[in-house]
């Protein structure tokens, strides 16, 4: 499990909590959250002869307080109700004069913000490995929002199989999430509910997974963000690579709907439309007039953009084709 470190090189072993007491012998930092008080460490278990991850929670930082044992706890609690092989298992958790621990399965996959150079294609299978886990999440008995999905929370090994990581701010939707008033989760990231501090629901996660998964198409950093949003608040789709499929693009554009009613109800439901869909290639007629339609709720330039993108996809073109108008109808049906 590799994340951003805070200091490049090697860092002093004096450095590194001293767990060997308790059975661990810390290796090197991995990444860290100064401002939560939050260092995580690549670690060894002799007993088991596996690398681990000790995530640590520290009492020295000034901006650790009472939220940060429970996020502590509440990650801790989390995990050890989920079994799914990307997901990194609960191993332990132990408690020192410095902070609280835990020990966590360790995955050869780097960080999302540790590379911006995914093509289309495979940021599309990026987001299926992620959507089949929030299909986990949310289909259990209690469904869990994850409610901070971001680049730095999702790890990709080489095979581009996608592993989500970091669930201290994670509730159980049934009880926490209508309850709470606590805003939480990243600028940019968080769906306009959160902000607004209304009840989140299924479709909540699927916002910040769109917002990760335009960063990642416009080669944008997490910090970057909002460079990408318009004076409305809208994603601002034109920064899109023309190359994008325009059925892909109008997922996404339903992926981070303002407006939770308007986006897919569930990690399922979106998984369902994604997995034909092509991250590249051309349209259909009806495909660009429709997402010219979907746009209208975000510019009152609909007849403008309309025009423009009839005039990519070669309208003439297209009709020339063999079916005419008919078959593009049939095509966009499906």
């Amino acid at each position: 499990m590799e994340l951003d470190v805070c200091n490049k090189g090697a860092i002093p072993l004096i450095h590194h909590p001293d767990c060997s007491a308790l059975g661990y012998q810390v290796i090197r930092e991995l990444g860290c959250n100064k401002e939560e008080g939050r260092i995580t460490y690549l670690a060894y278990d002799p007993k088991s002869k596996q690398q681990v991850v000790i995530k640590e929670f520290s009492f020295a930082s000034t901006c650790t307080d009472w939220s940060g044992f429970k996020a502590y706890e509440r990650e801790a609690e989390i995990l050890q109700k989920l079994k799914h092989p990307r997901i990194p298992r609960y191993l332990d958790s132990f408690e020192t004069q410095t902070g609280f621990y835990l020990v966590l399965e360790y995955k050869q996959a780097l960080s999302l913000s540790s590379k911006h150079s995914f093509n289309p294609e495979e940021i599309k299978q990026i987001a299926v490995s992620i959507l089949e886990i929030l299909v986990y999440l949310q289909q259990r008995i209690d469904p869990i929002i994850h409610r901070d999905i971001k680049p730095e929370n999702i790890l990709v090994d080489e095979e581009l199989n996608a592993y989500l990581v970091d669930f201290g701010i994670a509730r159980v939707q049934s009880a926490e999430i209508a309850l709470t008033s606590l805003v939480a989760g990243t600028p940019g990231f968080m769906p306009p509910e959160e902000q607004l501090g209304y009840p989140l629901s299924l479709a909540s996660d699927l916002y910040s997974l769109g917002a990760t998964l335009i960063c990642l198409l416009t080669n944008n950093r997490s910090v970057d963000i909002d460079k990408l949003i318009n004076s409305h608040g809208c994603f601002d789709f034109q920064k899109l690579g023309s190359q994008i499929n325009l059925r892909f693009r109008s997922w996404l554009m339903r992926m981070v709907e303002p407006k939770w009613q308007y986006r897919y109800a569930n990690a399922a439901d979106a998984l369902t439309a994604l997995e034909p869909i092509g991250a590249t290639g051309s349209a259909t007629v009806m495909e660009v007039l429709l997402t010219g339609m979907k746009l209208r709720r975000q510019t009152t330039f609909l007849g403008l953009a309309v025009i423009g993108m009839l005039t990519v996809a070669g309208v003439t073109l297209i009709l020339s084709e063999q079916g005419g108008v008919a078959q593009q109808l049939q095509e966009a049906r499906e």
